[in-house]
């Protein structure tokens, strides 16, 4: 008899571990099915509304003009205008972010003390977690002054100093990956260095960077994704200006700006005004997508090559 009701209490636990195994794994199923609806539906009403817009414009006049002036009563759509301040302010970024974040990874993986390792690389990270606004209005306040008293013909609003402020703040993503690939290299590759007569710095410079290269990049083409996606830092320091221009010293209108000011604005839901920040919306999807996977497989290959 107690024999029978031990077996029968190990059917019921087995019973219930399993049900509750299948519970677990619809509610990992069901977070996971939320974030890919989820993307699909952005995705879904990016398409719809351009493609409404693109019956209205012409790819001519989206991509052959360099004039963009939607909201006045002389329309051009020429976005190569936003294109150019997305561009122009990202490439100041990444000139400010990647040879400091670089530096930082290497005097952090090859030179600092443990004591100090963990004093800086948290002091970076933190920098990750300053709410955008605030960077938008220092460079406002102090960059962008300090800057015009060096530069002469520095417009109050202009892109060099977003673009700067911009690199300081992706400079936690770039330090902290390009730490990770360096540290990934074999200790073997360093040994074989210093068993050539090599010296530090040339073993550094000659065998761990360029074992590296790739997680480097990766780190790089990030970077440059979340300048590209930043929006309070241009919105308030760059001038909300769209310049077909590469003369960072102006001011600049970035597709994120744009989308911001007509958002906020009183512009009528399904006009073509209103239809414009989808079409902006979409070149920009396309254009962090590429960045997204370019990363990806950067990332991908320095793994297969560092197992």
């Amino acid at each position: 008899m107690n024999q029978e009701l031990f077996l029968s209490s190990q059917v019921d636990l087995k019973a219930a571990r399993s049900l509750k195994e299948r519970l677990i794994k619809a509610l990992f199923f069901f977070c996971a099915a939320v974030s890919i609806l989820t993307t699909l539906g952005i995705v879904g009403i990016l398409i719809f509304e351009t493609w409404n817009f693109f019956g209205k414009v012409s790819f001519k006049q989206f991509f052959g003009d360099t004039q963009w002036t939607p909201l006045f009563a002389q329309k051009h759509f020429g976005v190569w205008a936003l294109i150019s301040g997305t561009a122009l302010t990202s490439f100041v970024s990444i000139v400010t972010a990647l040879p400091l974040g670089l530096l930082a990874a290497i005097y952090l993986s090859e030179f600092a003390s443990k004591r100090i390792r963990s004093f800086i690389k948290p002091s970076l990270e933190v920098l990750a977690g300053i709410p955008t606004v605030i960077y938008g209005y220092f460079a406002l306040t102090f960059v962008t002054p300090c800057l015009q008293k060096i530069i002469p013909g520095l417009a109050g609003f202009n892109a060099l100093g977003a673009g700067i402020v911009m690199g300081i703040m992706i400079l936690p993503i770039i330090a902290s990956l390009s730490e990770d690939a360096i540290y990934a290299v074999p200790p073997s590759l360093k040994e074989g260095a210093y068993a050539l007569g090599g010296n530090r710095l040339a073993t550094i410079f000659r065998v761990v960077l360029p074992s590296s290269f790739s997680g480097i990049g990766a780190a790089a083409i990030l970077g440059i994704s979340r300048a590209v996606g930043e929006t309070m830092i241009v919105v308030i320091a760059a001038g909300q200006q769209p310049n077909f221009t590469l003369d960072p010293r102006v001011a600049v209108e970035t597709m994120t700006a744009y989308i911001v000011q007509v958002s906020l604005g009183d512009t009528p839901t399904g006009t073509l005004e209103y239809q414009t920040i989808f079409a902006v919306g979409m070149t920009l999807f396309i254009f962090t997508l590429a960045l997204n996977l370019g990363a990806h497989h950067l990332r991908r290959n320095v793994l297969k090559g560092s197992l």
